[in-house]
């Protein structure tokens, strides 16, 4: 049931972005963009990348975090991905309406108790699954005929980006978002293979997960390939949709019509979608429920697909001795 959120009474709603690299900054302009939003401050741990920001946007500028628990509405958290947890608790604690960059968390404790809270506090609680925005603009969220089959890839080289978690928590949770949203069944079973070369997490995964009703989604997800790859494909029983998101085409065999496929700007739709939900005026895209459900299905992944990587090399990079 969707709960009206408390807002202030008067005055423009006061937001901060914590961790202002170049995603952090892109959200910085889109609270800018939103009339009755004022983007009142930024944190970051890097002294030159949050004044840097903060000369930009012509804002407070802090190191820590903590400073701002309770002198603003919203906030968006786009640290790494191992801090969201503590910081998402803290800010909904002191009040305050939270969009956190995916994933939510990366235990199911952590994204399990961030769940309760949203629901005790009444605040607005989302997740940056934007990709669900771009989905949702062609009609195939819509859709209440079950796939038979899904498969995802993504692939594209190394950018030092998102290292702190696997690819797993990194790059293919937004596709684990999309499967999970079309499939209505619990998973029964997941098997994966990875493998790590820049560190101690898995750089490379390919995932099958067979869902209770029968679906069974092939996911590969690479962030050391050579060359960038970037597609879906349903099978239905009455046809299939593909799509390539690098070329942007959509073939559709279905008896279902879906719109072209318009990137449009997801960030700026999740965070808009954000602030209505904190206003009162609509549910958010994206749930903490929804959000929670990927990082299970993720962790279940990961620890299949750790059990392919040799423990020697993880134990390489401090991650986990040798058993051998």
């Amino acid at each position: 049931m969707f709960i009206r959120r408390r807002v202030p009474e008067q005055g423009p709603l006061k937001a901060a972005v914590i961790g202002v690299g170049a995603f952090g900054r892109h959200h910085c302009a889109k609270y800018r963009a939103i009339p009755g939003v004022e983007l009142f401050a930024v944190a970051d741990t890097s002294p030159e990348i949050r004044h840097t920001a903060a000369a930009q946007y012509g804002v407070l500028a802090v190191a820590d975090w903590r400073e701002l628990l309770g002198k603003v509405d919203l906030v968006s958290i786009c640290s790494p991905a191992v801090t969201h947890a503590a910081i998402v608790r803290a800010f909904l604690n002191a009040g305050a309406h939270v969009l956190v960059e995916k994933p939510i968390a990366t235990t199911m404790a952590e994204a399990d108790e961030l769940v309760a809270l949203a629901r005790k506090t009444g605040l607005t609680l989302t997740v940056g699954h934007q990709e669900r925005f771009v989905f949702a603009r062609t009609g195939l969220l819509d859709q209440t005929v079950q796939p038979l089959e899904i498969q995802c890839w993504r692939r594209g080289p190394w950018t030092g980006r998102g290292d702190d978690v696997s690819a797993v928590l990194d790059l293919m949770i937004h596709d684990l978002d999309l499967v999970h949203t079309l499939v209505d069944s619990p998973v029964a079973n997941v098997t994966a293979r990875g493998t790590t070369q820049y560190g101690p997490h898995a750089d490379e995964i390919a995932a099958e997960v067979t869902f209770a009703n029968g679906t069974v989604a092939y996911l590969d997800t690479s962030r050391i390939a050579d060359s960038r790859k970037r597609g879906f494909r349903a099978v239905y029983a009455d046809g299939v949709v593909e799509i390539d998101f690098l070329t942007r085409e959509i073939v559709n065999t279905t008896p279902r019509p879906l719109a072209e496929l318009e990137m449009g700007d997801p960030l700026g739709d999740a965070v808009s979608s954000f602030v209505a939900a904190a206003r009162g005026e609509a549910e958010p895209l994206v749930l903490p429920e929804q959000a929670a459900r990927a990082v299970e299905t993720a962790l279940l992944i990961e620890e299949a697909a750790d059990a392919t990587i040799p423990a020697l090399v993880r134990g390489r990079y401090g991650r986990l001795a040798a058993t051998a």
